[in-house]
């Protein structure tokens, strides 16, 4: 999701300007209702770490709070994340417009929110990701918006006005960031969530055959000025979080020079705001080969990056495009990255067509010795507007259009592995990596590889908070007593808290962590799903071969 800040003089953020917008004007012409429309259970929700928490999602939907800042200061705005509260009636009775945006992944609960929409009678318009893979007829809204809303924002909003609104607006060009506004963070409930979000760029320069990012956004990274972020982070700091921050890149590394002098800034502003934000984001593995860019990051205070590795074999990383992956030690990358300090959290795809039948021991082999805790294992997704979809479709291997959670035994593609074979597979790979014992060695692992230096100073964090304690009560009542593998938590509770104290609360994070994957792991598997199975001599059983359909392919 992309959520931008605009290009301000000073950094400083000013307490009256939130009071200001959270108070209605005296005259407005439309009340604005922003949905944003539920995940479905996943490895990515977190559910189950976050309950240790009392928190009920994972980030706030800064695209349509970005949104929410470019829409006419007149208009009365509310958002209703459904992640976290429900959407109630007098809610609907309120708007007179509803703006919903999401992912792929979220398209079954938007369906359903546009519907109840429909029902009585509102207008809806819908953006984000989603309109940019399913076509607009599929959506079922009055409006849509394909591509990113700063420029097209303003004139929607003159035409809702007037009655005149278009079924699409499509974005001509990818839009300079320094056009957008601070989002507007009074319309959240910022205590359900866990983290806050920033973004700073957008695009990256690489090319992967089964991303659907470069398509969206394109392969040119687009930054933000430093002020612009550290006018977000004044604003989050005015606000009262003292939280983790998510950099939500889908590369921040994507243009080194410009990362570098944002983390040189970021150093200084944490410096001079005696606030000790912690940040994590998602990076390229390329990242392990600039030590100066590594140190600038830790300097700044990141503490964990999400890369995508994919597979540890090289020929697979060859025939996805995935280049940057290749001509390279990808554990020596991971453990040097970590040996800055910085949680290494990776991405990791089965099915490809050049996967072997030792693929899945290769799999757990490679996570077990990179002492990477939080692996997240998936089946692969040809989303629509990749690279990967048109081949598949043109090689007639498509089945249908996918739903973007690739955590799911679901196959929208013919694989070339036998399709039960490969989920067969996938399960034996999350059983092994997400046992207590596997799970927690890969702990110990990457904390002996993040203990500072002798002579080194550590920053001083303050893990004893209110949210933290909770935490670590509940975990001792989840994992230590009503839990089977309860002696496994308990030794390694005495190990973190003898061997490796002084990161005992990354420890206890990740034991929480691995709760919320043990769950979701013990569901997969005893699920008796046969969704993935192939229709007979190939043929492709989702109707998308008609003509209406083609956008699925551009």
């Amino acid at each position: 999701m992309a959520a931008i800040a605009s290009s301000l003089g000073s950094t400083t953020f000013n307490l009256l300007d939130i009071a200001a917008q959270r108070s209605p004007p005296a005259e407005a012409l439309m009340n604005a209702l922003l949905i944003y429309p539920k995940f479905p259970e996943t490895f990515w929700s977190f559910k189950y770490a976050l309950a240790f928490l009392g928190k009920r999602a994972a980030q706030p939907p800064l695209g349509l709070m970005t949104v929410a800042a470019l829409l006419p200061k007149e208009w009365q705005k509310r958002l209703v994340d459904t992640n976290v509260e429900r959407l109630r009636d007098r809610d609907l009775d309120w708007a007179d417009v509803v703006l919903l945006s999401g992912m792929h992944i979220q398209h079954e609960d938007l369906a359903a929110v546009i519907e109840r929409c429909r029902a009585r009678g509102l207008k809806t318009v819908v953006g984000g990701p989603i309109a940019s893979s399913v076509p607009p007829e599929e959506l079922k809204a009055d409006h849509v918006v394909i591509g990113e809303a700063e420029e097209l924002i303003a004139r929607l909003a003159q035409d809702l006005e007037q009655g005149t609104a278009r079924p699409v607006y499509q974005a001509s060009e990818k839009p300079d960031l320094s056009t957008s506004p601070i989002p507007d963070l009074s319309l959240i409930k910022m205590d359900r969530y866990s983290t806050m979000t920033v973004q700073y760029s957008r695009g990256c320069p690489f090319n992967c055959e089964f991303c659907d990012i470069i398509e969206i956004y394109g392969r040119k990274p687009r930054t933000k000025a430093v002020a612009q972020v550290l006018a977000e982070l004044d604003q989050l700091r005015a606000a009262g979080w003292r939280d983790t921050v998510f950099i939500v890149d889908d590369n921040f590394i994507g243009n080194k020079l410009r990362a570098k002098e944002l983390c040189a800034a970021l150093a200084e502003w944490r410096r001079q705001s005696k606030i000790n934000f912690g940040f994590i984001t998602e990076a390229s593995l390329n990242l392990a080969d600039d030590p100066e860019l590594m140190q600038l990051m830790k300097d700044a205070g990141f503490q964990s990056v999400f890369l995508g590795i994919e597979t540890p074999d090289e020929s697979g990383l060859i025939a996805s495009n995935k280049l940057q992956n290749t001509r390279r030690s990808l554990l020596e990358s991971v453990a040097s990255i970590q040996s800055y300090g910085m949680q290494v959290m990776g991405g990791f795809i089965l099915g490809f067509d050049t996967d072997h039948a030792d693929i899945f021991d290769r799999m757990v082999e490679f996570i077990q010795k990179s002492g990477i805790p939080i692996a997240m294992v998936g089946l692969l997704q040809a989303m629509p507007g990749t690279q990967l979809f048109r081949r598949l479709w043109k090689e007639g291997r498509i089945l249908d259009v996918g739903h973007g959670n690739n955590t799911s035994e679901h196959l929208n593609f013919l694989p070339r592995m036998d399709a039960r074979r490969l989920v067969e597979g996938y399960r034996s790979v999350l059983k092994e990596i997400y046992s207590c014992e596997a799970y927690y060695e890969r702990v110990k692992l990457y904390l002996s590889r993040t203990q500072p230096k002798p002579g080194e100073q550590q920053e001083k964090q303050s893990w004893v908070t209110g949210d933290n304690v909770r935490a670590l009560f509940t975990s001792i009542l989840r994992q230590g007593i009503f839990s089977r593998q309860r002696w496994s938590y308990w030794k390694f509770l005495l190990t973190a808290a003898t061997r490796y104290r002084r990161s005992f609360g990354s420890a206890m994070t990740l034991a929480v962590m691995g709760y919320h994957f043990q769950v979701m792991t013990h569901r997969l598997l005893n699920t008796a799903d046969s969704s993935f199975l192939m229709a007979p001599s190939g043929v492709v059983v989702a109707d998308i071969g008609n003509e209406k359909d083609a956008n699925f392919v551009k």
